[in-house]
């Protein structure tokens, strides 16, 4: 099998300005899930918002099923969340008939309950408004005034909404792994999934890095397919209007790259291109049976802050869409490597 090398993805303003560390300690990186929805008060599921210090979400997940006493199925969570972070989530239990136990016994020192609700349904993936992160960037050092200049555009400009390097694991080994399971290895199902999404974000990551090399990452080209600020909802045009520029200007709308599966959606020449240097891991995907979607190439950063707590300390805060990375902000920056 061989193995595929993650390019470094084209950034948006320019190299980074600075380097440093992050996720030094937990506490260096935190962040709060937003549900897009409120949990009724009713039902057979219990929601809990669960603070985990050092834990993945498939290890409380796990717990809490033991905990409950109910297959591990009947335990959801809207979204996977960092290990090495304080991290505030959301997960439910199916307790239909059940009275709620008392899930203060569920606490540790890394787990502590900080709601919980009733609701008629479970928990879906996805199923957020967003998440709000606070960083601390340590033994930071580089240009101070360029990094200003840099958070200050990202506020009023956005950022390319790259998938990130988490998502392809440890040197990009996961779109290896893809690549191999095309090749006729057998992997767990779990695994599989891990694997199918890495290879189809490394595609998607191609595309965008086309589109910031050719400065239409945040620009309308006839063809594209938009998509709603804080929506899932897109629409297709032909043609580039003074409508459209507008919108995207306000950024009411975003240009959106191609997510490859099987469908009949009319490419853009960039992503047929992307599908032609790519083509083991497109047809790898098609066989796997993964339907064709759209992704955001641009998204807004909102309540973007920002403070130099000392020489080497910078301190952020901001609050992403679901499904964006905080590392696509921080790697315009510092040097992530």
């Amino acid at each position: 099998m061989s193995h595929i090398e993650l390019p470094v993805w084209a950034t948006v303003y320019g190299s980074p300005s600075g380097q440093g560390k992050i996720r030094t300690v937990a506490d260096d990186f935190m962040v709060v899930e937003h549900l897009a929805f409120e949990p009724s008060g009713e039902g057979e599921h219990v929601f809990l918002f669960i603070e985990k210090t050092g834990e993945n979400t498939d290890y409380v997940a796990r717990q809490l099923a033991k905990f409950t006493s109910v297959r591990q199925r009947d335990v959801s969570y809207a979204g996977l969340k960092d290990r090495h972070a304080v991290t505030s989530q959301w997960f439910s239990v199916w307790l239909a008939g059940k009275p709620t136990p008392d899930f203060t016994e569920f606490e540790t020192e890394s787990i502590k309950i900080l709601h919980t609700v009733r609701h008629a349904r479970k928990l879906k993936r996805g199923v957020l408004s967003g998440n709000s992160f606070k960083l601390l960037i340590r033994v930071w050092q580089g240009d101070k005034d360029k990094t200003e200049q840099q958070l200050n555009a990202i506020k009023a400009g956005g950022i390319a909404n790259y998938y990130g390097e988490q998502r392809f694991g440890h040197a990009g080994h996961n779109v290896s792994k893809a690549l191999g399971l095309f090749q006729g290895a057998k992997v767990g199902r779990e695994q599989r999934s891990i694997y199918l999404s890495a290879a189809r974000s490394y595609l998607f990551n191609h595309i965008l890095h086309q589109r910031v090399l050719n400065k239409t990452w945040n620009q309308a080209m006839a063809g594209d397919s938009y998509v709603f600020d804080g929506s899932h909802s897109y629409f297709k045009a032909d043609a580039v209007d003074d409508r459209i520029i507008q919108r995207l200007a306000a950024k009411e709308i975003h240009p959106t790259g191609l997510l490859w599966g099987k469908g009949n959606a009319e490419l853009l020449p960039i992503e047929q291109a992307m599908l032609a240097d790519n083509q083991e891991l497109a047809d790898g995907l098609i066989a796997s049976g993964l339907e064709q979607d759209r992704r955001a190439l641009r998204i807004n950063v909102a309540d973007l802050d920002w403070q130099f707590m000392d020489e080497t300390t910078l301190s952020l805060s901001f609050t992403l869409p679901a499904g964006s990375y905080a590392t696509a902000v921080l790697r315009e920056i510092i040097n992530l490597n």
